[in-house]
């Protein structure tokens, strides 16, 4: 399987709020699960604050390193909601009332009973040549320009947008995993798990340690590759090892 094979992303959470500890981000995870659904590999995931230079940096260095970027967060109609500004600014591109996004927000207003006003309008601006994400939750778009696709930070309304745009995404070949007890502890079995992962490259193996209903230390060792023929083959190979290990220290 050859790079151009693999589909990445990155996450870019905006918001003092996240780094302040008043809002619990509750997005990342579910981008995460929803991605590795896809066939798509989630590489990075970076908060930053609501601050200009902090996010087009961010931004740009996520944008040019994967396939997809999302954003989540400050796309509000507060005068510290400046993602839309942000990525404008990244791309060089003027923002503009989209007009589409005027008359769905507009249609909003008028059916809630409210003024569309400065900052309702404000939900409006989309950077030149985006096109729009609906959102079915609030009516508020988001939008996709480029590789980068933005969000809102309300987890419901995050959801609606990400179900709109995942039809519309490329995909890879997705991971699969098989996951094996070793009845071991971590460090017993950590020197022979590298070698094997250094033998099987197309693989990736973790080890993860639990206390199990026995009050004592386990270790559950996951393999992971979007090939079953190379996933099998390190199962046998961490299996064979666990038996020779066991077979020389007892049970644990």
């Amino acid at each position: 399987m050859s790079s151009s094979d693999v589909v990445t992303a990155a996450v870019l959470v905006i918001g003092d709020e996240i780094l302040s500890g008043r809002t619990k981000d509750k997005n990342i995870g579910y981008i995460a699960d929803y991605m590795t659904a896809l066939g798509i590999d989630l590489k990075e995931v970076r908060v930053v604050s609501d601050d200009e230079a902090a996010v087009v940096g961010a931004l740009n260095a996520l944008r040019s390193a994967y396939t997809y970027v999302f954003t989540t967060g400050g796309i509000g109609p507060t005068h510290d909601d400046i993602t839309a500004d942000c990525i404008a600014k990244a791309f060089g591109v003027p923002l503009e009332f989209h007009p589409e996004a005027v008359a769905i927000m507009t249609e909003r207003a008028t059916k809630m009973g409210t003024e569309m006003n400065e900052a309702r309008m404000r939900m409006t601006r989309i950077p030149k040549g985006g096109a729009l994400v609906y959102n079915k939750v609030s009516g508020a778009p988001g939008f996709w320009i480029g590789n980068v696709i933005t969000m809102a930070g309300i987890p419901s309304v995050m959801h609606a947008m990400l179900d709109e745009v995942a039809p519309k995404l490329k995909t890879g070949v997705k991971m699969i995993s098989e996951s094996i007890r070793a009845d071991a502890r971590e460090g017993d079995v950590g020197t022979e798990l590298g070698a094997i992962a250094k033998a099987h490259p197309d693989t990736i193996i973790g080890s993860y340690p639990f206390v199990d209903e026995k009050g004592g230390p386990n270790t559950n060792l996951v393999i992971r590759s979007r090939d079953a023929a190379k996933l099998a083959a390190a199962k046998t190979a961490v299996e064979a090892m666990l038996a020779d290990i066991k077979a020389k220290m007892g049970p644990i």
